[in-house]
């Protein structure tokens, strides 16, 4: 009772204010006693303010600095708070010459039970990602919000639809029956653009839900329903950039808060290799690393030491706030590195067991894996991020299906790319994927050819990694074969009222649709009790006349996957898989329950996947 009571007082930071003076914000809004790193710093925002002189007198809280930036409307306190410090209310006083004028109530919380010890996302997950605004309008009310200058138009395949989060919430039992064991959202935090702001890429407010979304009450209720439902929830966060109508662009702290703050636009050049280049221009570097994402979102500057450590305690604060299980940072590799590592060290010392996944979008392993913590990089990096997103095997999956197999083309390609694992430190902590929110649906990659979709979902949810799955994938959702992001993030049948197909529900669905579905389904609830999907060693054969085999097996149990391309039955010789197959001759296949004979040869009847389950 004590915990919910101080929750609840935390929803009202209090500010007093005298003679005219008033403080606009006070972030973070709150903060928690006995953190790992006992230092907190507090940015409080209101005209002139740096005129006045703050006191802190509240017992296991001191107040070591207070500065004063450039701009006079800010004040950095730095503090320290004792891990014995008492839960309440810590007054923190502002004076000017004669008598005190302003005085903000800040809560100071216990923290949750075992809030430093969360889990993280895991290879035994599997992720659902939503595009919220497109998945289900559960309050038609919160659709328009006063304020926010973005309205609602269904009808504008780039403009705000109403999905929500209590449209996720109300569907939690759909995706958890699945067999989705995590949900990543894309960003719910404030997005006051005139455009295109259903995407929520560029904030507005790092510490507020978007009204359009929910609150952050709702947020937080949703994050706790998951978890009653074995659900973990993964905050998607930029660190990177914010939205240009961001509260701070009219009036930044300093001028150099954001990079190229007031010189003519200039746009990053997109050269993720630079940051590891070793015969990089500083030039190019420093166009990578300051030049803005788009016209529309501002490059942020990490290297000022108040945005620095205001984006670190961000993080903490919506981990703490919301009980989150992972983060996702998007456009992790474009921010200066060394202050990114920073950023991760920070976060995962207060979290050991927590997961960050970074976006590094380029199709090298040798790229993506420097960002991977236990690389031992050449430039001497050293990198705390514990995942990545798998582009590389992504892109050579989908080249895999799409060309023929002959010399290093068809499933050569895939296999190839899989032996580059040797460059990951940590290769069973990469989120692999058949698509995402930034690209075409794998059903239109293949150009809508049902049985390499299988064949594509079934390596995903096989292969090495963390498995994750866009929204509606499992419904056959179609988009264009080439990139239009709101086609791509179109309305998941039945999330809105009155339409004529529901997902949810199977109602209107196709027959192709139901099959894809409940094959997915069965799959995933078999992976629930593999252990050798999850977390076991991976063994894979040269692929041979269109066919690609491989086993995942632990101490308890094999599996064997076979990809089939061939158009016509084919006999797979088993000799050649027999040290892996040992002494057992049966099998059972996980798709179709069907007792499989494990002799001499296997026949496979036409193209499409087979996982065959062999036991011990």
């Amino acid at each position: 009772m004590k915990t919910r009571f101080i929750y609840f007082i935390a929803l009202f930071l209090g500010y007093h204010f005298l003679y005219g003076q008033t403080v606009d914000r006070v972030e973070p809004p709150n903060w928690w006693i006995g953190m790992k790193d006992p230092n907190l710093q507090i940015m409080v925002y209101g005209k002139n303010i740096s005129k006045l002189r703050p006191e802190i007198n509240y017992k296991g809280v001191t107040l070591l600095k207070s500065t004063c930036p450039e701009n006079k409307d800010y004040i950095f306190l730095d503090l320290t708070i004792k891990k014995n410090t008492k839960a309440g209310i810590v007054p923190i006083l502002f004076f000017d010459e004669r008598k005190q004028v302003v005085k903000i109530e800040y809560p100071l919380l216990l923290r949750e039970v075992g809030s430093a010890e969360r889990q993280g996302f895991k290879s035994s997950d599997v992720i659902y990602l939503i595009t919220p605004d497109r998945f289900a309008d559960g309050d038609p009310t919160n659709n328009d919000a006063e304020g926010l200058s973005e309205k609602s138009n269904r009808g504008n395949k780039n403009g705000r639809h109403g999905g929500d989060i209590e449209g996720m919430r109300q569907h939690l039992d759909y995706i958890a029956d699945l067999g989705f064991t995590a949900i990543w959202p894309n960003p719910l935090l404030e997005n006051n653009m005139p455009r295109y702001s259903y995407h929520g890429y560029a904030i507005t407010d790092f510490y507020k839900v978007d009204p359009r979304m929910g609150t952050n009450e709702s947020y937080k209720s949703f994050c706790q329903e998951a978890s009653h439902k074995g659900i973990k929830v993964i905050m998607d966060m930029i660190i990177n950039h914010c939205g240009l109508e961001h509260w701070w662009m009219k009036n930044p702290p300093t001028k150099d808060w954001i990079n190229y703050y007031d010189k003519p636009y200039v746009q990053t050049s997109h050269r993720k290799t630079i940051q590891m280049d070793p015969y990089a221009a500083q030039e190019d570097h420093d166009v990578f690393t300051k030049g803005w994402f788009e016209p529309h979102m501002p490059d942020l500057n990490p290297l000022n030491p108040f945005l620095g450590k205001y984006l670190i305690q961000n993080s903490i604060w919506w981990i703490e706030y919301a009980g989150l299980s992972g983060i996702r940072m998007d456009t992790y590799v474009y921010p200066d590195e060394n202050y990114m590592s920073q950023w991760s060290e920070r976060v995962m010392n207060e979290y050991p067991d927590f997961t960050i996944t970074g976006e590094v979008w380029h199709l090298n392993p040798a790229i993506v894996s420097h960002w991977q913590r236990g690389k031992s990089n050449t430039n001497g990096y050293k990198s705390y991020l514990p995942s990545l997103f798998d582009f590389p095997l992504q892109n050579a999956l989908r080249n895999a299906l799409m060309s023929p197999d002959e010399g290093d083309s068809g499933w050569a390609i895939l296999y190839e790319m899989l032996a580059q694992d040797f460059q990951y430190p940590d290769p069973q902590n990469l989120v692999v994927f058949p698509d995402n929110h930034d690209m075409s649906r794998m059903y239109a990659q293949l150009k809508e050819d049902i049985l390499k979709l299988k064949m594509a979902y079934v390596f995903t949810l096989t292969t090495r990694g963390i498995p994750e799955f866009f929204y509606g994938d499992e419904i056959l959702m179609r988009s264009p074969e080439e990139r239009d992001d709101g086609l791509i993030r179109s309305d998941f049948p039945g999330g809105w009222k009155g339409d004529k197909v529901n997902g949810f529900t199977g109602e209107g669905l196709t027959h192709q649709q139901t099959d894809l579905k409940e094959f997915i389904h069965r799959i995933l609830a078999w992976r629930k009790g593999a252990t050798a999907i999850q977390k076991g060693s991976l063994t894979h054969y040269v692929p041979e006349s269109g066919v690609y085999v491989f086993f995942r097996y632990d101490k308890n149990e094999k599996v064997m996957v076979i990809l089939n391309k061939n158009e016509k039955p084919v006999l797979l010789q088993l000799d050649r898989f027999r040290r892996m197959l040992g002494e057992s001759t049966k099998g059972k296949e996980v798709i179709t329950g069907k007792d499989i004979d494990l002799g001499d040869t296997l026949r496979l009847e036409q193209m499409g996947p087979l996982i065959i389950d062999i036991g011990e």
